[in-house]
């Protein structure tokens, strides 16, 4: 790597506390259309100053969006093995074409007959939020505690994470990127989603995914990766090229997620590999 491409990278990824400056730069920037990597890359004044890297929601022991993650200190940055993550079955089954009325709601009602369902233990469902026209679908894979309490998908210090990650290649959930889970209530004691869980959901984000339109998908952690793909295969594995969804002609990007990244810096440069990748997408689309 070159040394002004790796000043450039850690000036983005940051080590301590990735909080964006708060300068002229940083200010005309915060509502910017996507820009090309190039143009992200020159503009090192106004990247964030830490990035924490990514990869799985959830520890084996206890899910990363519980309360007690979400208000623990982040660990010192150690050397983090490439995650193994092929434990995790891929889901066995999941709806086809038969999606009765969903097929045909739009946006309002499709969220309307969302908060209509067993809400299975969870106190209310997190449909997504941002631009519903956008190029670009992130896609988690369920709701946590703090997603719970909000109806609105990643928030906490993971969220917070995300935004910031965003915001180094010119993206928001404000303007240009939209941000949903693959299960829309959040699973007892943020256990990782079951089947049955997968196939009740699966309805709603094939909508949202045909009402949107996206020209990328991106899988956001283990469990999102594996079941959008149907695939078994870890998520160093899946990650850092492309991949085509099952289900239509739509490539899905697979990365690292934020309570990862909070929990094993040494991840940082393959995320930023990957977000510059999402931004060279959007600035071709």
């Amino acid at each position: 790597m070159a040394l002004d491409e790796r000043k450039r990278m850690l000036s983005a990824l940051g080590l301590v506390d990735w909080q964006p400056r708060v300068d002229g730069a940083l200010a005309q920037t915060a509502s910017r259309v996507p820009t090309p990597v190039a143009a992200v890359e020159a503009q090192t004044t106004a990247a964030p100053t830490d990035v924490e890297t990514s990869a799985d929601t959830r520890p084996a022991a206890a899910a990363s969006h519980s309360v007690a993650e979400e208000s623990a200190p982040v660990p010192a940055p150690a050397a983090a093995p490439e995650p193994d993550e092929t434990s995790r079955p891929a889901p066995t089954s999941a709806p086809g074409d038969e999606f009765g009325p969903v097929s045909s709601m739009d946006w309002q009602a499709l969220e309307a007959w969302l908060a209509t369902r067993d809400h299975r233990g969870a106190s209310r469902p997190v449909f997504g939020i941002g631009a519903r026209d956008a190029d670009v679908l992130i896609v988690g894979e369920a709701p946590g505690a703090n997603e719970d309490a909000h109806g609105v998908p990643f928030v906490g210090r993971a969220g917070k994470l995300l935004d910031r990650m965003l915001f180094a290649i010119g993206c928001s959930r404000e303007t240009n990127v939209y941000i949903t889970n693959i299960c829309k209530f959040r699973p007892p004691n943020n256990r990782d989603p079951n089947p049955d869980e997968v196939a009740a959901d699966w309805p709603v984000l094939e909508r949202q995914i045909e009402l949107m339109d996206p020209k990328l998908v991106v899988a956001v952690g283990r469990v999102a990766a594996q079941t959008l793909l149907d695939s078994k295969a870890s998520l160093g594995k899946l990650r850092g090229s492309l991949h085509r969804y099952p289900r239509r002609e739509l490539d899905v990007l697979v990365t690292y997620h934020p309570a990862f990244l909070l929990r094993s810096p040494g991840q940082k440069a393959k995320a930023w590999d990957d977000l510059k990748q999402i931004a060279r997408r959007i600035a071709a689309a």
